[in-house]
């Protein structure tokens, strides 16, 4: 069995499909792909795919997919067939880290409603973690044996979305020479996660509503019922009630899925929490590079409680993991986070207080404080700092970028 990527470095799974019919007629393939089409989708099909699934695709999900496709393989005449294992899940990650009151509240209203089989919504802004909750609400259920299976409703043309969501039956329309099975079929006795929900397309929601109220659903060019039985978590980061007012979501469907309603803050809104979060993601990260144990300095972790964090815990685990990499220290200090985490203007006013004290200055500090100064005289012009400076402008290109002062900021 094969599980490849659409986009390969030499060509696509089109091409690669061949190749894998050659081998063995049962040879079963998967295509993954993060820009799917339904017509990409059929044309793959056509070729010999089994599964057409698009990205991001939950790994609970995958290795259930992975584990039926085995399993009609094995079924197919051949010697002797094996029984293929459920795949062993590991915990999901802890959405609840800090110290803040609004986590620890939100804490307590999942543990309340975690083992309950009711539809949840997760309200909160992106990368405030609204997919880890999903994960660890499943885990802490009474279905918590069976697959989460999750979709990210973002981006998806309706006809594609209805593909993944019902899934199809052989000759569906052109090109459906295999029969798919649905993500709400997958889902049966487990939990269907639907990410973004709010961009989901006014048809499908008005099929999904039928399915959360009947229990039943078909797939694409089939006459027979199937039944399903799953929790359903939804999350997005709009206001849905403003989306039902503007004719843009379904207010019967509003009211099916926020029979619980979780809103995840932002970091904004609990910044006392922004120690415990970086360390902890320090901790994976210095074990995911192979390093020991970093830290950062008073100055660095000041530095990130400054920061606005629009993108949240996102946007703080890839500062550090950019800071992690660039650094050769154990400890990181401002100098390896992004201008974008360390304003220049942050810079500098730290820069000239510590002016009073410039024997505690390190020579590249001192060197760091000279360049943004002449810099800022000059509005970011490269080519007249370099002039002033007396040295060439790619010399002070190369040292811009070796110190990660990006001229494009100062203005």
């Amino acid at each position: 069995m094969a599980v490849i990527d659409h986009a390969l470095p030499d060509g696509t799974a089109l091409d690669l499909l061949p190749l894998f019919n050659e081998l063995e007629s049962h040879f079963p393939v998967i295509v993954l792909t993060g820009n799917g089409t339904i017509e990409l989708a059929v044309e793959t099909i056509k070729r010999g795919a089994k599964q057409f699934l698009t990205k991001p695709i939950g790994l609970p999900t995958l290795l259930w997919i992975v584990q039926k496709e085995l399993e009609r393989s094995l079924a197919s005449p051949a010697p002797k067939s094996r029984r293929v294992r459920p795949p062993v899940l590991q915990l999901p990650r802890n959405p609840f880290i800090g110290v803040s009151g609004t986590i620890k509240a939100l804490e307590q209203r999942a543990l309340v409603v975690r083992a309950a089989d009711c539809s949840i919504l997760i309200q909160g802004e992106t990368g405030v973690g609204k997919g880890v909750l999903a994960r660890w609400l499943h885990s802490r259920s009474k279905r918590a044996g069976e697959a989460i299976v999750d979709l990210n409703c973002a981006g998806l043309s309706r006809e594609l979305l209805e593909s993944e969501l019902f899934g199809y039956e052989r000759g569906a329309f052109t090109g459906a020479s295999r029969t798919k099975i649905g993500l709400i079929e997958v889902a049966n006795r487990g939990t269907l996660f639907l990410d973004e929900i709010g961009d989901m397309d006014l048809q499908i929601q008005a099929k999904l509503l039928k399915v959360l109220e009947e229990g039943m659903f078909r797939r694409l060019g089939d006459v027979r019922d199937r039944c399903s039985n799953f929790r359903l978590i939804t999350a997005t980061h709009h206001d849905v009630s403003a989306l039902v007012r503007e004719k843009r979501f379904r207010s019967d469907l509003y009211f099916r899925i926020n029979t619980v309603v979780l809103r995840v803050p932002s970091l904004r809104e609990r910044r006392e929490d922004i120690p415990v979060i970086a360390e902890e993601l320090l901790s994976d990260l210095s074990v995911s590079v192979g390093r020991p144990r970093l830290r950062i300095s008073e100055r660095g972790m000041d530095a990130l409680l400054r920061h606005s964090w629009p993108g949240n815990i996102r946007e703080l685990r890839n500062a550090l993991e950019s800071a992690v990499l660039l650094s050769e220290s154990d400890v990181l200090d401002t100098f390896f986070f992004d201008s974008d985490v360390i304003p220049f203007s942050t810079s500098q006013s730290a820069d000239s207080s510590a002016s009073e004290n410039a024997e505690f200055l390190t020579l590249e500090e001192v060197e760091i404080k000279h360049i943004l100064s002449v810099l800022s005289s000059v509005n970011g012009n490269v080519v007249l700092a370099a002039t002033r400076l007396n040295i060439g402008k790619t010399t002070l290109y190369r040292r811009l970028k070796q110190l990660h002062i990006s001229a494009a900021n100062i203005a």
